[in-house]
């Protein structure tokens, strides 16, 4: 759903900047909060991932694939605040180095794609989680309706954004019932990535998984020759490091990006099917990076399609890991640095 430059005309392309902005600058702030030495890393990695699962656009439709958005994935694994900071970082190695999404319609992205998800994303699966048991199955339950429900509100977002300032004159309910409907049959496949996903991470380290904190199992004590719960739970033990769990990310990235994207659907996905069909593209722009050596997610100059997208992919990873761990390691250490002072 990356829009590109020309879909949103220049005043409300340069609002939605400001609030994407906005949202990166109260982020920052609330990653704070979220970041500590062991989920600094593990917030680069996710981005990283998303990435990679980006690459996998997978066909939902006749003619029409999808891929994965990351919102809830990014705020169920790393929390809401680093969830919008993961995505923003995501889309800005798109845009800059892979001319995917338009430059100028960057904060209209960010807002649709990273905002939207994840608070849409995160809100509905912070009160599922209440109100089901507290158990793994029960986390990974809600991270599958928190994803399938964010798509289509993000298509809705998308739709309302080109209300106020599209650039074709398309009737909005056609642009409307397009886009929630193929984004309905998108938000299947975020929903299945993003449920094995944190099924996943949190059957190896629930610690980690900001969704699953305070995750218990309940204590079985012996009454009678019956067990029953006891008044105090216990919590639920880690296995494994978060070392292991780093590298094992990685590598599982880097084979996605470098090799099974080759694989990945051909067909445009949801938006791009849309403003094809509707013609909301009739005014679409040039990318400002088009020029770039890795434009189109390949290596200029690398005849072979094969190895020209996986070298990207593998490089896009790579990048994406590299900006993001180290954002994420600054933001720990402004954290830390303001502890430091509050308690001098």
């Amino acid at each position: 759903m990356h829009v590109p430059d020309g879909f949103i005309n220049a005043p409300v392309s340069a609002v939605a900047g400001v609030v994407a902005a906005g949202a990166v600058a109260v982020s920052l702030r609330g990653a704070r909060r979220e970041l500590d030495e062991r989920t600094a890393p593990l917030a680069g990695l996710v981005a990283a991932f998303i990435f990679a699962v980006q690459m996998l656009n997978f066909p939902v439709a006749a003619g029409t694939s999808g891929h994965l958005l990351g919102g809830a994935l990014a705020a169920i694994l790393v929390g809401p605040w680093t969830g919008v900071l993961c995505i923003a970082v995501v889309l800005l190695m798109q845009g800059i180095l892979f001319a995917d999404g338009g430059l100028t319609a960057l904060g209209v992205n960010i807002t649709v794609m990273g905002v939207v998800t994840v608070v849409v994303a995160y809100a509905l699966f912070r009160g599922l989680v209440l109100v089901l048991p507290r158990t793994r199955r029960s986390v990974t339950v809600a991270s599958f309706v928190a994803a399938l429900v964010s798509v289509p509100a993000a298509a809705a977002a998308f739709t309302l954004v080109y209300a106020i300032g599209g650039t074709t004159d398309v009737p909005l309910s056609k642009v409307l019932t397009a886009m929630v409907g193929v984004h309905v049959l998108i938000g299947i496949g975020e929903a299945v990535i993003t449920m094995l996903t944190v099924g996943a991470v949190v059957a190896v380290r629930p610690d980690l998984v900001y969704g699953a904190r305070g995750l218990t199992a309940p204590l079985k004590l012996r009454v009678d020759g019956e067990l029953v719960d006891a008044a105090e739970p216990a919590p639920v033990a880690a296995a494994g490091s978060p070392k292991k769990l780093w590298i094992g990310g990685v590598v599982t990235a880097l084979v996605l990006a470098g090799f099974v994207s080759f694989y990945a659907s051909a067909s445009p996905d949801g938006l791009e099917k849309v403003a094809a069909d509707k013609g909301i593209d009739a005014k679409v722009e040039e990318h400002a990076a088009a020029g770039s050596p890795l434009a189109d997610y390949g290596v200029k100059d690398v005849d072979n399609a094969r190895l020209s997208g996986g070298l990207a992919g593998a490089i896009g990873v790579g990048v994406t890991l590299a900006v993001g761990t180290g954002a994420f390691w600054v933001v720990r250490g402004r954290r830390r640095t303001s502890q430091e002072a509050t308690a001098a």
